[in-house]
């Protein structure tokens, strides 16, 4: 896919702002934990948080080519946790775009395209994983509010995100399993009844990921998203755009560990010549190009197909396929990286490194590869 001139000059913003703002500070925001809160106003100062949304909420209408765009260069900083909080409305604000009251709309979305509040997503449980149909947070009416028990875990910007998309059982349905009965509901974040604890992870640390428990927490009755006992295709249709997002953001952290042992192979000198010079090193780094270059195909083909519209039965499989394949390149290119660096990819500071240790999230978020397969094999009726 040839990108436009518009596609162009907006990837040189991006890779401008990425050098100036995230990447000279990315190890040490790291190795804290946590990052700056006013990194998602400077983002959203160069159109970053609003990419693709309406423009009546302060957003900048634009196709799936930028948001592609955006993921590639973000990645160059090499850090999915930064990625993930920075990013995590993508996933918590679609549900109240396509489905949220007017008046919901307004009051969420401008101030989190803004950089001024925080979305996330609220859906898998410590009892239910991926199956959605399992969830056993409940929400029942009590007069003008939602009173909400249960609790959910893994949840990215967990810990301080503003605005929490939440899913719940509702009506009759509480207390049933099942995908009817399934609700959506914008919980403020410092809604009465609602406690947060932190997780501690593998990798992704600069990512504040938590346990969120709801014990009697009330949400005015009109933070319902869309109607009552209709959220799980709504959850289904949120995990499309999150699926792609993740292979996009993949294909991306491989293509940084190819370039990064790339760079090394040329410097580094063993047995009086370079890395590079070495016959297995260039192999190695040819089955990184083959699978890059596989995966990136069948991305843009993808993204190709959503232009158009054409995001049926087929297309849903196809894109949960892609999402192995592109998590699965991320890891065989990540660990051959740190094989080539050798004793520095084992190093904290090597973009590789830290790669190395994000990959089981990619194959496990979003839905595992295992969840894929299955949804992937219903889609086509087999």
């Amino acid at each position: 896919m040839k990108l436009s001139a518009d596609h162009e000059r907006f990837r040189d913003s991006v890779r401008a702002f990425v050098n100036a703002e995230i990447a000279p500070h990315v190890n040490a925001w790291d190795e804290a934990e946590t990052f700056p809160r006013d990194l998602y106003r400077r983002a959203a100062h160069i159109g970053l948080l609003g990419l693709g949304y309406p423009e009546q909420y302060g957003g900048t209408p634009a196709d799936a080519w930028f948001r592609l765009v955006a993921t590639e260069e973000i990645a160059r900083a090499g850090s999915g946790g930064l990625m993930a909080s920075l990013f995590s409305h993508n996933i918590g604000l679609p549900p109240i775009v396509a489905h949220g009251s007017e008046a919901l709309k307004q009051r969420v979305i401008p101030e989190v395209l803004a950089g001024e509040r925080i979305a996330a997503l609220a859906i898998t449980e410590p009892s239910g994983g991926s199956d959605v149909a399992r969830l056993r947070c409940t929400a029942r009416r009590d007069g003008d509010h939602w009173v909400i028990d249960g609790a959910k875990t893994f949840i990215t910007s967990g810990m301080r995100a503003d605005w929490i998309t939440l899913a719940v059982r509702t009506g009759s349905d509480v207390g049933k399993r099942g995908a009817a009965g399934i609700s959506l509901i914008a919980v403020p974040g410092d809604a009465p009844g609602l406690t947060r604890t932190p997780l501690a992870k593998m990798g992704w640390w600069c990512s504040d990921t938590a346990q969120l428990h709801f014990d009697h927490c009330r949400v005015p009755i009109d933070h319902l998203i869309g109607d009552e006992n209709a959220g799980f295709r709504m959850i289904m249709e949120n995990f499309n755009g999150e699926r792609l997002l993740m292979a996009a953001g993949a294909a991306a952290f491989a293509q940084v560990c190819y370039d990064e042992a790339l760079d090394w192979a040329r410097q580094r000198q063993t047995f009086g010549a370079a890395l590079a010079s070495h016959q297995v090193t260039r192999h190695k780094l040819m089955d990184m190009k083959m699978r890059l270059a596989s995966t990136q195909a069948w991305l843009h083909a993808m993204v190709a197909q959503l232009e158009a519209g054409e995001t049926g039965a087929a297309w849903v499989a196809e894109l949960c396929l892609l999402k192995n394949h592109a998590t699965q390149t991320m890891q065989w290119c990540a660990d051959a990286a740190v094989q080539i660096l050798g004793g520095m990819g084992y190093m904290r500071g090597t973009r590789c490194e830290r790669i190395y240790r994000e990959v089981k999230v990619m194959m496990i978020g979003g839905g595992s590869e295992e969840i894929m397969k299955e949804l992937a094999a219903r889609q086509l009726g087999i």
